[in-house]
């Protein structure tokens, strides 16, 4: 019934394409970027079925504690963007990359979960009945996130928003620098938050509430280490975006555009991170109206930053009401469930994220100091190389450019290295115990896979 009634309302959404777009880009006045805007979003509307559907096939996987599968389809939905635009991209332009979302979520949120869903037992058939008692409780579950103004929607929507009424190549700066975000955020936060779920709710359902807020504290304290790597990330926002971007029309001054939007957006990874985490203590509940409510509440609260941040700052200013946003949003809601729960142990999440950010601030001014003494070297050594009368050496000397490729990827590793010495100096010395076990989690994972 329900996928039934979004099919309608994908169609409807289709045709009123160009009104949906006036509102969500009212700054969008070019009649050619608007015509390609309309086209664009009538060819991705279908993929929201897909996400849809992948959101309840994932749900049957995570209930029997399978997770492999489930974790394809972030993976598969960006193959699907870049293969899109690799191959259809010289002839339909940007329209080739909405074809490859269109695909990616096919195949990594339908396709390979309809799979994942039979192998964890579940059975297919088609049923349409309205009367169904677990249709009306679906319903009144879901409805609140529907209406609710999520921090996910939130943010897509209002960088969209505000970054109409900027000039041309900031909306797209944006969704760069908030991709390059959402790397960290899926690598800790949107890992742990769906592998503690099936517990929390376990815990729920077993009356064991103490237990609950026992395992979502120390989730989120070791959530803390987003921290100081989103610090790293703001240090080496240059390089990270030439490695992954710059190539073909994304050029030098696009680069640093992106750049400069991202370390604004770092500032809230953490916050991103740790909203994965505290909502699921709601829905573990089955409460999913306070969530959207005072979700709600906090992204309203959050549009003068918006206004204020488009005026004053530019781009750079919507970035950093985005990071402003989510951070008010997750204070909010955790902070409300404390009182709500009497989670008494949440000082100490506090008390430790504290203590992170000042070592993390001192770790990031360190390398901030040390990367320009790192850049300055290997520009004597690529200049050195390149005046040489070799051909192998001059054209090791252009490899090794900082403002290139390779000499942005040298850059990362020295810095990098640097990075992870001295916040395993300060987790062992300061007796942090959180950023101790899990850099010696990825340490062991490392000499596993050189061993092999």
């Amino acid at each position: 019934c329900f996928c039934t009634l979004l099919l309608l309302l994908i169609a409807v959404a289709a045709l009123a394409a160009p009104a949906l777009v006036r509102w969500v880009a009212p700054g969008l006045t070019d009649p050619l970027q608007f015509a390609l805007a309309v086209r664009m979003t009538r060819i991705i509307l279908p993929a929201q079925f897909f996400f849809f559907m992948g959101g309840l096939l994932t749900a049957v996987q995570f209930a029997q504690g399978r997770f492999a599968i489930p974790a394809l389809a972030p993976l598969l939905y960006n193959i699907g963007i870049i293969t899109g635009g690799l191959l259809l991209g010289p002839r339909l332009g940007m329209a080739g990359f909405s074809w490859g979302v269109l695909a990616g979520a096919f195949a990594g949120n339908f396709a390979v979960q309809i799979w994942g869903a039979y192998r964890a037992g579940m059975r297919f058939r088609l049923r349409f009945d309205i009367h169904h008692p677990d249709l009306k409780r679906y319903i009144l579950l879901t409805l609140p996130l529907m209406i609710g103004l999520t921090m996910t929607f939130s943010t897509e929507f209002f960088l969209k928003f505000f970054g109409s009424y900027l000039p041309e190549g900031r909306i797209a700066s944006l969704n760069y620098g908030l991709r390059i975000m959402l790397i960290l955020v899926g690598l800790f936060g949107q890992a742990v938050g769906v592998g503690s779920f099936p517990f929390m709710a376990r815990l729920v359902a077993e009356g064991r509430l103490t237990e609950m807020n026992r395992l979502l504290n120390t989730t989120l304290r070791y959530l803390s280490v987003v921290i100081p790597f989103s610090v790293l990330f703001m240090v080496l926002r240059y390089e990270v975006v030439r490695i992954l971007f710059q190539r073909g029309q994304f050029d030098a001054a696009a680069t640093a555009m992106t750049a400069g939007v991202l370390r604004f957006l770092m500032v809230g990874t953490i916050a991103f991170a740790a909203q994965t985490v505290v909502v699921r203590g709601y829905y573990a509940m089955q409460d999913t109206m306070f969530p959207a409510l005072f979700g709600t509440v906090g992204v309203l609260l959050s549009l003068p930053l918006y206004w204020y941040g488009m005026k004053e700052m530019g781009v750079d200013g919507v970035a950093l009401a985005v990071s402003c946003s989510a951070i008010l949003q997750v204070w909010l809601l955790y902070t409300l469930w404390n009182r709500r729960t009497e989670n008494f142990g949440s000082r100490s999440v506090y008390w430790l994220y504290l203590r992170v950010t000042i070592i993390s601030g001192i770790i990031g001014g360190i390398l901030a100091m040390v990367k320009p003494v790192v850049t300055v070297h290997l520009e004597r050594i690529s200049e050195q190389f390149a005046i040489s009368a070799s051909p192998v050496l001059a054209a090791g000397g252009q490899l090794l450019d900082p403002a290139g490729f390779a000499g942005s990827l040298f850059i990362c590793g020295i810095i990098g290295l640097l990075f992870l010495g001295l916040l395993l100096l300060a987790g062992w010395g300061l007796r942090i115990q959180e950023i101790q076990e899990v850099l010696g989690r990825l340490g062991n994972k490392f000499s596993k896979r050189k061993e092999k």
